[in-house]
């Protein structure tokens, strides 16, 4: 059985990591996996590294398509998978999570008819102006498999109707958060190079649109780090994009002493996200990382996909309010919730995604030739 998988962003490639791990471990003889690299993210500290890190085997296919509007970038991978998929003849479609490249390889499979395998199907923001939303809601459409990580994953489609295909099955971010905690501690230089190990330090993330777009929340979020890094050290990694975004409003030079660095290695991340005192992120991979690494975590937005992080107290919603995320920075210094949590599944999601993709793929397969 043939599987074209499809990623583009940084996060799907970690995601990759694991499902290409379990395949190579235990599946090798039942499935062949194709990887196509979009593009989406370019920068090598963004893609290559990751590759190289994660051990990924290079693409088969890299694209090259980065930048420019949502609607001309999602056009260019539409057009560029459905070459793609009519050369390789894959059984189905692999697809993560919720970015432009999900959504063009959603589409170019269903109009030609390639079952589709969507893992974290059923996330809900429940806000339609975050273009992630609009992505996912279309992917699981359209999908054969629905590839859940929670049971409110799982609520959420049958809300919507949507029952036939869908699976709880975990979140292989856990299993890449097991695989990879030791590896990053021992291997990872970062925290001695940024003498950091000294005292405790805050790790902040920043790139999601509706903060980087919006003058008036940006500016509310740098207001807020600014007054968190007077308090303790703040550790900034910036998205090449939300970079250009600061510098353009004129908001490095109100930073104060946070320290910006440039986009880091997948062990390097994982080396700090564990090492820091509090995570302050948009993102929503690192508010569960922070919780597999038992940090608490303010996220800067007003809702959350990982409902589970805030229930289970790990995580605050803080909006972009520069005064609610210096208070939810306080709170989270003050809290301690229990450790003894496991909300996204036992570590083995790979191994379950691989064992449905080679179960019930094939009779996805006979039901659109049929059809």
């Amino acid at each position: 059985m043939k599987i074209l998988t499809v990623v583009g962003a940084r996060p799907q490639f970690v995601k990759a990591a694991a499902i290409s791990r379990a395949i190579a471990a235990s599946y090798a003889d039942r499935i062949e996996e194709v990887l196509v690299h979009t593009g989406q993210h370019f920068d090598s500290n963004m893609s290559q590294v990751f590759f190289e890190e994660l051990g990924i085997p290079e693409p088969a296919h890299n694209l090259g398509i980065a930048g420019g509007g949502h609607g001309a970038m999602t056009g260019r991978m539409l057009e560029a998978i459905e070459r793609v998929l009519i050369d390789e003849r894959p059984d189905a479609l692999l697809i993560y999570g919720d970015t432009n490249s999900t959504l063009a390889g959603a589409l170019a499979a269903a109009k030609l008819h390639v079952p589709i395998a969507h893992v974290e199907a059923g996330l809900r923001s429940f806000n339609m102006r975050m273009p992630e939303e609009v992505n996912r809601i279309l992917a699981d459409r359209v999908s054969t498999l629905l590839l859940c990580p929670t049971p409110a994953a799982v609520e959420n489609l049958a809300t919507e109707g949507v029952r036939d295909g869908v699976h709880m099955v975990g979140d292989v971010m856990y299993d890449v958060a097991l695989f990879y905690r030791e590896r990053a501690r021992a291997q990872s230089t970062l925290l001695a190079t940024l003498g950091l190990q000294e005292g405790p330090f805050v790790l902040a993330t920043c790139h999601r649109a509706e903060n980087t777009d919006d003058p008036s929340r940006l500016a509310g979020i740098v207001g807020a780090l600014a007054e968190i890094g007077r308090r303790m050290q703040v550790v900034f990694p910036v998205h090449p994009r939300t970079r250009k975004l600061l510098a353009d409003g004129g908001h490095l030079e109100r930073m104060g002493d946070v320290r910006l660095l440039e986009p880091i290695p997948f062990l390097d991340m994982v080396a700090l996200e564990q090492a820091s005192r509090v995570v302050l992120t948009d993102s929503g991979g690192v508010q569960k990382e922070a919780l597999f690494y038992h940090v608490p975590c303010v996220t800067m937005r007003d809702e959350t996909e990982w409902v589970e992080t805030v229930e289970l107290g790990w995580n605050r919603l803080a909006g972009a309010d520069r005064d609610r995320i210096v208070a939810a920075f306080e709170d989270s210094l003050a809290s301690e919730p229990s450790r003894d949590v496991a909300p996204y599944g036992a570590g083995d999601a790979s191994d379950r995604i691989c064992a449905l993709l080679t179960s019930e793929i094939p009779v996805a397969v006979r039901a659109h030739r049929d059809a």
